[in-house]
């Protein structure tokens, strides 16, 4: 049944995820949707050196916007950032040095963030990893949760506060169609049972990101909540985590601008506002999260368990003594359902 699943899922990618997937849609595309000015709005970007982040980090800038660079590598992300600027005509495009993999580290920069800024219009999840080899961070978490689902957890409720002091906020978080073919497991987050797959692993936390997005929309209404496919995109990230993959796509891969399109709108276009907050978007539309008659979806109480979890494991990084690091991470805890 999962090989049949699984070649469904793949027909479907090959004729909506691909670049000529991508001009398809793009038919559809209303021109004046980006024909915005984002002066004196500022933007968040993870993974924003290299791909899809560095994609919509330019067009931001050429808006216009206040871009928050968050980069793992100090090189690789003063590199981008010089051909942002030069790009753009843009100065105002900061760099701030974290790896989101490193759970404290993303907490501490995230309440440093909140201190220094009086105001964070869009934040874009866009950094992720796919590690092959089961390996856990400082804080005992696997190496992929800890970057895909524990990073952007924190960093996301950690910055509420102040994304709800500013005007027209919004979340988008890069997924990936894979997670259609991932029903939520809340009884094992670290992958400690059974076989270590890295690419399910993966497509585990995407899933993850989609039910994260579900119930923050739910529980913040006065941010908009998105995620989104990117579509399947030629970026370093895909050369390196899925070699073979890569190689057979070849030209059939979108351009990382593609797949870039429908974060910039959803972070800068006045349409994506108007849609409902909490959807799974592809090429600009909202597309269910589930395939057709898919086993996937969870219960209240799945839900219910993997957010509390989430919890307890911000908590424990939270209680970590450090004198300059009091403040909850949240005011308050709302109720999931």
């Amino acid at each position: 049944m999962s090989v049949y699943r699984n070649a469904i899922w793949f027909l479907n990618g090959i004729h909506h995820y691909t670049r000529k997937g991508y001009e398809a849609a793009s038919k559809e595309f209303e021109p004046q949707d980006l024909d915005v000015s984002v002066v004196g709005r500022s933007f968040m970007v993870t993974g924003a050196n290299s791909g899809i982040g560095r994609a919509a980090a330019m067009a931001i800038a050429k808006k216009g916007g206040t871009v928050h660079m968050v980069c793992r590598n100090k090189d690789k992300a003063e590199e981008a950032r010089v051909d942002i600027v030069d790009k753009s005509g843009n100065t105002e495009v900061y760099i701030h040095i974290v790896d989101m993999s490193e759970t404290c580290k993303v907490w501490e920069f995230a309440e440093a963030f909140k201190k220094q800024y009086p105001s964070l219009n869009v934040l874009i999840n866009n950094a992720g990893c796919m590690v092959h080899k089961r390996e856990v961070n400082a804080e005992g978490l696997e190496k992929n949760f800890a970057t895909n689902t524990m990073g952007v957890y924190i960093l996301t409720q950690t910055l509420i506060p102040l994304l709800q002091k500013s005007r027209d906020a919004r979340v988008i978080t890069v997924s990936s169609g894979g997670m259609l073919v991932q029903k939520l497991r809340v009884n094992d987050l670290q992958s400690e049972k059974g076989y270590f797959d890295g690419v399910m692993v993966y497509a585990q936390n995407k899933r993850q990101q989609v039910v994260l997005t579900q119930q923050w929309a739910k529980a913040n209404p006065i941010i908009h909540f998105s995620v989104m496919h990117p579509g399947w995109a030629d970026t370093p990230a895909v050369s390196t985590s899925m070699p073979q993959f890569h190689q057979m796509m070849g030209e059939r891969l979108r351009s990382v601008e593609q797949g870039a399109d429908t974060v910039v709108w959803l972070a800068l276009s006045r349409a994506a506002a108007r849609t409902r907050s909490g959807q799974f978007f592809q090429d600009r539309q909202p597309v269910p999260a589930h395939l057709p008659l898919a086993w996937t979806h969870s219960s209240s109480q799945e839900i219910q368990s993997f957010m509390s979890q989430l919890e307890t494991l911000a908590e424990a990084v939270q209680s970590q003594p450090d004198p300059e690091l009091k403040e909850p991470l949240s005011p308050s805890t709302p109720q999931f359902v």
